[in-house]
């Protein structure tokens, strides 16, 4: 079935932000008996020996102190897994929120932005205070006031005796570097890595291993017949025109996007072009991790998908995001050899 993501307007509820702090499809079989470490690099095996560990502490607070103390105690409030892409840091949050043994949560951190939004700084409170884990994927902030509200959420979280795992591609100091004036927030910023102990993951990026695709362009013939091939075999394909469709990201708040690309599986875009605007690269952002977390093919036609940023933009302060970005385009790409 041929259908258009500029055609779908999704409501959004306090209710879908809770029930959306789950791990996405492409993560649902994910253990850290599945995670494959990259013998080149034994950060990459400590690491998930050490997530392991985390994901079994019992909760902090409340009744671990009579009866858990000594083994809570030895566990910090957080584990930050700071890497580059590609090196399995999701799946290793994935893989702990499957092991975990109690209420928790897993959402990336625009998510979690979006449940405050939805429930108010008090009722996110509450509600995570109510999980003994919380998985945040892809902890960034963009601007000074996500970095005061996520710092205080947090301390008021962690002071619940929940635990927190998160993933970064930045370390806990050094988030928000480069995309504002951090000096007035370096205290806020300074008591979120006071929450966790850091663990570094090496290793390169298995995501352009295979890829094959990511650096041509393809032809509107050869898409036609991929799209073609989706439909005969029964697959949802949202066709769109990439201008089209910035726009009408742009029209959406990013809290909506999975709702967006519910039940698609393959998407296809017509006249991609290097983007150079930051409000428009960063919704497309936001769109790639979703199709990411569903594990939506993807084909495009025009420029070739490693060409959709600029130099400038993959060069500025949101450089980091861009990378991951493009890396997730690359193994999208890559799923469109599926039949």
């Amino acid at each position: 079935m041929i259908v258009s993501v500029c055609d779908r307007w999704p409501e959004f509820s306090p209710a879908d932000a809770l029930a959306g702090l789950v791990v996405p499809a492409q993560f649902s079989q994910a253990s850290f008996a599945s995670y494959r470490p990259d013998p080149r690099h034994r950060s990459q095996a400590v690491a998930c020996a050490r997530v392991e560990k985390f994901s079994q502490a019992p909760r902090r607070g409340g009744w671990t102190r009579r009866w858990h103390a000594s083994a809570a105690s030895r566990t910090p409030a957080g584990l930050y897994l700071d890497a580059g892409y590609g090196v399995g840091k999701t799946h290793l949050l994935a893989a702990a929120w499957h092991a975990f043994d109690g209420v928790k949560t897993f959402g990336t951190f625009m998510e979690y932005t979006a449940l405050v939004g939805a429930l108010g700084f008090a009722g996110a409170r509450d509600q995570l205070r109510r999980a003994g884990l919380i998985c945040i994927d892809e902890f960034e902030l963009d601007d000074p006031g996500d970095t005061m509200m996520i710092a205080r959420l947090l301390s008021e979280v962690v002071e619940g005796g929940s635990r927190i795992l998160a993933s970064s591609n930045t370390p806990p100091r050094a988030l928000g570097a480069g995309r504002f004036a951090a000096r007035d927030f370096a205290r806020e910023i300074q008591s979120l890595s006071a929450h966790f102990e850091i663990v570094t993951i090496d290793g390169e990026d298995f995501r352009m291993r295979h890829t094959t695709r990511f650096h041509d362009a393809t032809s509107p013939r050869d898409a036609d017949a991929r799209i073609s091939a989706w439909d005969a075999a029964g697959l949802t394909v949202a066709v769109d025109n990439f201008d089209a469709l910035i726009s009408h990201l742009g029209e959406l708040h990013p809290a909506r996007y999975p709702r967006v690309v519910q039940g698609i599986d393959a998407v296809a875009w017509h006249g991609l072009h290097p983007l150079d605007d930051h409000q428009d690269a960063l919704r497309l952002v936001a769109f790639v991790d979703r199709l990411y977390d569903q594990d939506i093919r993807l084909v495009a036609t025009g420029a070739a998908l490693s060409d959709v940023f600029t130099s400038e933009l993959r060069t500025s302060g949101f450089a980091k995001k861009y990378a991951r970005a493009l890396s997730r385009l690359g193994e999208l790409s890559g799923l469109s050899d599926r039949s």
